[in-house]
């Protein structure tokens, strides 16, 4: 027993401890630059005379105009940034105006989340634009503005908005010379209730509706703690398993970042020096971390919240324990409405991403092979791109059924079985594509066959109804490297089918089961 409980959680931890590659330092620059911007944004608010209120809901705007916008292009990203405060404005101002109605004041927090989920099916700009509006009205609670107040607080939106992008786009735009990965598109077609965006959209405002009454009944002036943490769960999640284990993750890095807080923001008594060098790096590590761990990035945020109450002199330790109190209120509101508001199964995401893999397998080998052929038109590296992305989103998906508290064994080892043959078959076409461009490759008319025999194989994965697994006994080994490589392939393709038929069957006959 004990051998089964380590060998479940080490991979577990090894992976949330460890850091992963940061190929061209990408997450290093974003960080670095997201801790300048915040760090001039908030200067410039405090040179023109602003008070912590001002100063914070700057620094907010200032965070979210370089981190949440991911449009793929430079000029999309200015478009996006542009638009910031013709959504931000008017939630903060409504957000003001309705601080003397708590019941209106959340209600319209409530339907301005969901409005800004429902956004998200207008691609990356929807969801930057849904979530500075949400953002912007919760920093107002924060804040705790007078009505005299709104016209310096649109202020610092409108000048924090500007430095951030003259950083991002002027001062520091890597952009340039590391463009985005382009994510590959969900699969969100459907209209009405059959669309992810639209029941998620429900999903959202069903749980923050729970989140609210049981967030005030824990505190009057920190509720929106509560609903906060149900809808950021949500951000970039489809299924009832990804939204599960976000909410475990979020409880997880806020119970850490309590804990720290005992040790580090206490003790600081709101000193302005040092609490400003921790707020710093509470910054850097919401930026680096956001991409590889979402329990370090809400360590981070917690800490970084903690900082501020400090600033204020509202830190204690009631207030932490609020804090984790309100976060597990807000993780409970998710969990119930992706369990029982037009819940969407793990399986189906499952399925439906493995699918794109696999046949963007089959296109990675059928690129490289028309390369060896002499094929000049032919380029296999922007599908091994694609590829790389595909599993990326793969291993998302399936995180759920392979994180140690999951409770079917079977289901579990069979999904781990999965991710390994797909990286088996990536590593394959990696090989598969540096053998083709290698100018000196010449065109074997195997190649042709064996490219045949990886289309059999992806066809029996991917048909409605998959056939017997197509037979490799009897071959004779590749006598070069390519062919090496797409048998290689064929084997993981084939092997593949044992563990999603028998993931398959599971679903079938338990439908509620992730």
């Amino acid at each position: 027993m004990r051998r089964s409980v380590a060998a479940r959680w080490t991979p577990w931890l090894r992976k949330a401890l460890v850091p992963p590659a940061d190929p061209g330092r990408i997450r290093l620059r974003f960080a670095s630059r997201g801790v300048l911007g915040i760090a001039l944004a908030v200067a410039v608010c405090g040179l023109l005379g602003h008070g912590v209120a001002g100063m914070a809901t700057g620094g907010l705007a200032a965070l979210l105009a370089l981190f949440t916008v991911t449009d793929p292009t430079v000029r999309g990203q200015a478009v996006t940034v542009a638009l910031l405060p013709v959504v931000g404005l008017p939630a903060l101002t409504a957000a003001v105006l309705l601080r003397g109605d708590p019941v209106a004041a959340g209600v319209v927090f409530v339907a301005i989340g969901g409005l800004g989920v429902y956004a998200r099916r207008w691609g990356p700009r929807g969801h930057t634009l849904g979530a500075f509006a949400f953002m912007c009205y919760f920093v107002a609670q924060f804040a705790r503005p007078t009505t005299g107040m709104l016209p310096s607080l649109c202020g610092d939106v409108l000048v924090s908005v500007a430095v951030a992008a003259a950083v991002r786009f002027g001062l520091w735009c890597y952009e340039r010379r590391f463009p985005l990965p382009v994510p590959p598109a969900p699969p969100t077609g459907g209209t009405g209730l059959r669309r992810i965006t639209t029941r998620q959209a429900l999903q959202v405002t069903a749980g923050c509706l729970f989140a609210l009454p049981v967030g005030h009944l824990l505190s009057e002036e920190r509720w929106y703690w509560a609903v906060g943490a149900t809808w950021w769960i949500f951000v970039n999640v489809t299924s009832r398993g990804e939204t599960a284990v976000r909410a475990f993750r979020r409880v997880l890095g806020t119970c850490a970042g309590a804990l720290l807080g005992v040790v580090l923001t206490l003790p600081l008594h709101g000193e302005p020096v040092p609490s400003a060098v921790v707020a710093a790096v509470a910054t850097f590590g919401i930026f680096y971390t956001a991409q590889t761990s979402y329990t370090w990035m809400m360590l981070s945020v917690t800490v970084l919240a903690q900082t501020l109450y400090g600033l204020v002199g509202l830190l204690d330790g009631g207030l932490l324990v609020l804090r984790v109190a309100e976060t597990l209120v807000g993780a409970a509101g998710a969990w119930l409405a992706v369990l029982l508001v037009l819940p969407v199964t793990t399986h189906a995401f499952n399925d439906a991403w493995i699918r794109r893999a696999v046949r963007c397998v089959h296109a990675c080998t059928t690129e490289a092979a028309a390369r060896l052929a002499g094929d000049p038109d032919a380029d296999p590296a922007p599908r091994v791109a694609e590829l790389e992305a595909l599993l990326a989103q793969v291993r998302k998906t399936v995180a759920p059924l392979v994180h140690p508290l999951y409770p079917g064994r079977a289901r579990r080892q069979r999904a781990r079985r999965v991710l390994v043959l797909l990286d088996e078959c990536a590593r394959e076409v990696r090989a598969l594509v540096s053998v083709a461009a290698d100018p000196e490759a010449s065109h074997d008319a195997r190649l042709a066959a064996a490219c045949w025999r990886v289309e059999a194989a992806v066809e029996a994965l991917t048909a409605p109804a998959a056939g017997p697994s197509p037979d490799t006994g009897g071959r004779e080994p590749a006598a070069d490297g390519a062919l090496a490589h797409l048998h290689g392939v064929e084997r993981a393709l084939v092997a593949l089918a044992e563990p999603l038929r028998a993931s398959a069957s599971a679903a079938a006959s338990v439908p509620a089961r992730a």
